[in-house]
């Protein structure tokens, strides 16, 4: 319509110049061509803002929860490219619905677990089935640990989402703090009644790098502890480290079941164990692993491991490339 008033106003105009100008208008030809320049431009409209409209109505079921509506881009104007733009918002939207869908589905079911396994122990306990001696308490014991070590994953994970990690970048020597690792993950796995050694190669040459170290440890504890799990009873876990042009690669292999290389990108998702975990662990170890390692401007992949491997135990190597100094950038995410 407003094109419509457009045409008619710029006729208007044409036709006042050309009757003041020549003295008489042609009634019967200015009537025809103005509802031929009305009706065109009804037509034209109509074409130009059948996006919009589809893009109105694309809104309205997004409103209501559906993200399968689309819009037809039928030109490659401005009208075409926010048919582009409100496409690809459509798809972000969706993916995001179904992370938050999954996120729901898989919190519930994980905190589901120790709560059932919790309650049994108590339900036991109170009826007189079971008396409280040391096992039961243990059991109980064990299963609030693990409650308690998911709700420290999903409040890191928030955390790191919203973007408030403050990293405290110190200077960290190399070996000194991959030592305390392997120290610590020996004693964990020591814990858990796992037979499986730690063995950290000796660094070529003194290294430092740049970084939080209470981040980093959380990084490289969940290395360790993912080998350790996945390690076959008296299997070795091994640590490496070395630089390559200006950064730092440290590298966790274990002699375990490996990974398939379809699964390696997956492993890093939020609740993603693959193929190789049976149970333990909360599922969030590595996408906190590798939030922290991309914090500290790095990053972290699943490598093929080398040397020989068994066809039934491939073992999987973990890379984990951080450079040796801070980024020259905001030390908050």
């Amino acid at each position: 319509m407003k094109l419509g008033v457009l045409l008619v106003a710029s006729w208007t105009v044409a036709i006042g110049y050309f009757w003041y100008g020549i003295g008489w208008l042609p009634p019967g030809t200015t009537v025809t061509v103005i509802c031929i320049a009305l009706v065109t431009s009804q037509v034209l409209a109509h074409g130009m803002t059948s996006p919009l409209r589809e893009m109105t109505a694309a809104a309205g079921a997004m409103a209501r929860g559906d993200y399968t509506r689309r819009v037809r881009a039928t030109s490659r104007d401005e009208v075409g490219e926010l048919a582009q733009a409100f496409n690809k918002m459509a798809e972000d939207l969706a993916a995001a619905d179904q992370r938050r869908r999954e996120l729901i589905a898989n919190v519930s079911h994980e905190l589901r677990t120790p709560i059932t396994a919790l309650q049994g122990v108590l339900e036991n306990l109170v009826d007189g089935v079971a008396d409280p001696d040391p096992a039961a308490l243990r059991g109980a014991l064990a299963q609030t640990e693990r409650l308690g070590h998911l709700v420290a994953d999903l409040l890191d994970l928030s955390r790191l989402d919203a973007g408030v990690v403050p990293l405290r970048r110190v200077r960290i020597d190399v070996a000194d703090f991959l030592d305390e690792a392997v120290e610590h993950a020996t004693a964990t796995a020591a814990g858990a009644g796992r037979d499986v050694r730690f063995r950290l190669r000796d660094l070529p040459a003194p290294m430092t790098v740049e970084g939080d170290p209470w981040r980093l440890h959380q990084v490289f504890a969940n290395l360790l502890d993912n080998a350790a799990r996945h390690s076959p009873a008296g299997g070795t876990v091994l640590v490496t480290a070395e630089e390559h042009a200006g950064h730092l690669h440290v590298e966790v292999t274990d002699e375990g079941e490996g990974i398939p290389p379809a699964e390696r990108s997956r492993v890093f998702e939020r609740f993603t164990r693959g193929e190789r975990a049976a149970g333990g662990g909360t599922g969030l170890g590595l996408a906190i692993a590798r939030w922290v390692v991309e914090l500290h401007g790095g990053a972290i992949r699943v490598t093929d491991p080398v040397g020989p491997a068994r066809a039934d135990r491939p073992g999987c190597r973990v890379q984990v490339v951080l450079p040796r100094t801070a980024p020259i950038r905001e030390e908050v995410a």
